[in-house]
């Protein structure tokens, strides 16, 4: 008697898992999905690639843990309407730049060169709708200032 799968049983099971697994990493992947912002400073305009941190998951967990983040990458921060928010570096390695953007997508606020692991509370000023947190050094790199307009499209 033999042990064998009929080769059309195989590949049945074989496209099923790779159905399955195709449909499960879009589903986890839909919130990592890297995207394209512009900010327009005096130094010009710079795209921005960000990955989206819309859920409360996803806003909890940030860039925790990240030991790296190429210039001109961040995560972006979506409230969905415009709230006091607090953030903080707890867990997180990086020195980086929290942007703090207002529905229309004017600059707030910014707070420079965060310090790493710091459970200080960072407040961001007014309620805005995002925060985009790019790696420290960034603002001054492009000549950001608050007042500054991001392109930022809808989700």
């Amino acid at each position: 008697m033999s042990t064998r799968q009929p080769r059309s049983g195989f590949l049945v099971t074989w496209c099923v898992a790779l159905i399955v697994g195709l449909a499960l990493s879009v589903v986890a992947g839909h919130a990592r999905e890297p995207s394209r912002i512009e900010v327009t400073t005096a130094t010009g305009r710079h795209p921005l690639t960000i990955e989206w941190a819309s859920t409360p998951s996803e806003r909890e967990r940030g860039l925790m843990g990240r030991k790296t983040l190429p210039e001109g990458h961040g995560m972006l921060f979506d409230f969905g309407d415009e709230e006091p928010v607090y953030f903080w570096m707890k867990n997180t390695p990086l020195s980086l730049d929290m942007i703090f953007i207002k529905a229309d997508g004017t600059t707030s606020r910014i707070e420079k060169r965060t310090t790493p692991f710091s459970e200080a509370l960072i407040p961001g000023g007014a309620p805005v709708r995002y925060v985009l947190e790019l790696v420290g050094g960034s603002a001054d790199r492009i000549g950001l200032r608050p007042g500054d307009h991001f392109a930022i499209p809808a989700r």
